[in-house]
């Protein structure tokens, strides 16, 4: 029954964490985007998320969010990463539909990958971040 369902290959979405000025509380903050760079809209996104070092066996608790529509060449913030989490392997696990077919993919940042040296320019956040295809 399983391998009857065919989830199509995921293309032109993706994830990124971008350091940002918080006007609110004066500081920087370091967040989570998903970005659908597709010609078309993305809906009923669903985006699970945890971080875990599996050598010291530490694990956040699991996040969930849901975007209703995500229209195309868009993006959205999905959650604040707390300054603890940076030195973890932070994983989004992304499901939604198009054009009426379920798509579904994984997006790691490996632990230690969400540091100031690895930013770099995201065009269509026009911040700098770091990006997962």
């Amino acid at each position: 029954m399983k391998k009857d369902i065919k989830i199509p290959e995921v293309t032109d979405v993706f994830m990124a964490v971008v350091k940002e000025y918080n006007n609110e509380f004066q500081c920087e903050d370091w967040n989570a985007y998903i970005i659908n760079n597709k010609d078309v809209a993305i809906e009923m996104v669903l985006i699970v998320s945890k971080g875990y070092d599996e050598d010291k066996m530490i694990e956040t608790a699991v996040l969930r969010h849901k975007i209703e529509k995500l229209p195309s060449k868009s993006f959205a913030k999905v959650e604040l990463l707390q300054e603890d989490v940076l030195n973890l392997s932070n994983f989004f696990n992304v499901t939604f539909f198009k054009q009426n077919a379920m798509h579904d993919k994984k997006f790691l940042f490996e632990k230690g990958s969400i540091k100031e040296g690895a930013l770099r320019n995201i065009p269509l956040l026009n911040k700098r971040g770091i990006l997962i295809k």
